[in-house]
């Protein structure tokens, strides 16, 4: 099974999500940025991977706070979400067209991938509303 990763990073009861650029079978949609790990990477070494890669900036990695599985084209994937601090805030996109922080009751209105949509699920739990 593929291992899938997403960085998860709060500010002021806010999180981080992406819009992916279209063309993919996810693209238009917001997401939690991580990727796919590659043959020999840990979880959290793809996910720092990611982040240079498609927001340009380091991060470092937390705790494992949720998991799930999902298929793509008929692939199966596991994966995992990771909080995160950000190393910088001045990302630059070559995956996604707009970045921003949302609470998780503005997420619902959001178009998301069915991955994230599990991983929002399960911080409801975690981040309950005060």
């Amino acid at each position: 099974m593929t291992i899938s990763t997403a960085g998860i990073a709060i500010k002021d009861n806010k999180f981080l999500l992406a819009l992916r650029l279209p063309g993919t079978s996810i693209g238009e949609s917001w997401e939690f940025p991580g990727g796919k790990a590659e043959t020999g990477e840990t979880p959290e070494e793809a996910l720092i991977r990611e982040f240079k890669e498609e927001l340009n900036i380091d991060i470092v990695v937390g705790k494992r706070v949720c998991n799930g599985k999902f298929k793509n084209k008929e692939k199966e994937f596991e994966i995992f979400g990771f909080l995160i601090e950000l190393g910088s805030e001045k990302f630059l996109l070559t995956e996604h067209s707009k970045i921003g922080w949302f609470s998780l009751d503005e997420m619902a209105s959001l178009k998301m991938a069915g991955s994230d949509k599990q991983m929002v699920q399960e911080l409801k739990y975690l981040y309950p509303r005060e």
